[in-house]
């Protein structure tokens, strides 16, 4: 997210990163690298000690006269669908009524916090809602929304749920997309002038651009799925592994990226095949490390601190860039001047428990997103 708001245009403000804090160190690593301020090693639940919240101020110097945007990304994976059927309660969830705790002893001119669809699932609503209500009773404006980063020029169809929160109505408005389904951004955009490697193999001018070293049974299976999006519906019975046999789910397991379409979304575990549509279109293994920021829309120089499954992990956790700018941007714009998006009603937002399955509603988005594109060709 601070990688986007780095790279937005605009009028009307000027974005000064201050630091942040995680208790990655390798992701905290990569941020001091690459954005050149002090990435804290530390849980956002020690900022909720005064002695605590005061020293992290003074070491990313923190001006209290200055108008501060406040960004909190709890972790996602307590919340996702990949652990419907896990009946353990993550403790890292209650990190989201952490963050509002947080920002009420900041008393922030904007507050932000992106997370996945799930978190405004009807399981998990009640985090949501601790959130909601321990903002508005500091005065806030609180907005809820899913976005698909393909709309903002992000190669990656990846829905995530974008919470936006201000005392000032005014500046609480959605990012506007700028792609639509014709046009999103392809795998093909985002990393098809990339040095080809095999498996295992690193490119001597990029240091991220390098891979897993594959079993060689599973380099014969990816050699066996057609190129251009084939999946292993294809492979003949005698190599179809025991574990998928008597499954019909998980079909995008091994499947290939399709050149001319977005990605689905990068995850931690996006460098092995195994783990979901993670092979490359045509070169026989998984993305490299430079693939998948490419993919998650990171600048094409993005150095990854770390050990290499590390690497990854940061770059599936991340937000995508291109999205967070335009996040940036729309704060931008309506920073002064605009009209309050709370003074009619908003069209998509999130105002109660999502009861469905997020899996079927995602895709009954994108069925009606290129539904509504075939239209608008139709009528011009």
């Amino acid at each position: 997210m601070s990688c986007g708001f780095s790279l937005a245009t605009t009028r009307n403000v000027s974005y000064r990163l201050l630091g942040g804090l995680d208790i990655d160190q390798h992701a905290n690593a990569t941020y001091a690298r690459m954005l050149s301020r002090p990435a804290l090693n530390m849980s956002a639940r020690d900022l909720l000690k005064p002695s605590a919240l005061k020293n992290a101020l003074a070491e990313w110097s923190y001006d209290a006269s200055l108008p501060l945007v406040l960004i909190g990304c709890a972790p996602c994976q307590g919340f996702s669908s990949h652990r419907k059927k896990d009946p353990r309660v993550d403790e890292r969830n209650d990190l989201i009524e952490v963050f509002a705790k947080v920002a009420v002893k900041l008393l922030p001119d904007v507050v932000i916090m992106e997370n996945v669809p799930e978190l405004l699932h009807a399981k998990h609503w009640a985090h949501f809602s601790a959130f909601k209500k321990t903002l508005e009773k500091a005065g806030y404006t609180v907005r809820a929304k899913l976005h698909n980063a393909a709309e903002y020029g992000v190669p990656q169809e990846r829905y995530r749920a974008l919470v936006i929160a201000s005392r000032d109505g005014s500046r609480t408005h959605m990012p506007t997309s700028i792609h639509s389904v014709e046009n999103y951004r392809t795998v093909r955009d985002a990393i098809g002038r990339l040095p080809p490697l095999s498996a295992g193999q690193s490119d001597l001018a990029d240091p991220m651009h390098l891979t897993s070293k594959h079993r060689p049974d599973t380099i014969a299976l990816l050699r066996a799925i057609p190129p251009d999006g084939g999946s292993r519906s294809a492979l003949p019975p005698d190599m179809v592994r025991d574990c998928h046999k008597s499954v019909d789910g998980f079909r995008d397991v091994y499947g290939r990226l399709w050149w001319d379409r977005p990605s689905v979304s990068i995850t931690a575990r996006c460098r092995t095949p195994s783990c979901g549509r993670f092979t490359h279109p045509e070169q026989h293994r998984g993305l490299s490390v430079r693939e998948a920021a490419l993919l998650q829309s990171f600048p094409a120089d993005w150095h990854f601190e770390g050990p290499f499954d590390d690497k990854y992990k940061q770059i599936g956790n991340a937000v995508p860039p291109l999205f967070a700018k335009a996040v940036a941007e729309a704060i931008d714009r309506n920073w002064v001047n605009s009209e309050s998006p709370a003074d009619h009603v908003v069209q998509g937002d999130v105002t109660a428990p999502i009861g469905r399955s997020i899996s079927s509603s995602i895709a009954a988005w994108k069925k009606r997103a290129r539904s509504e594109s075939k239209l608008t060709e139709a009528t011009q």
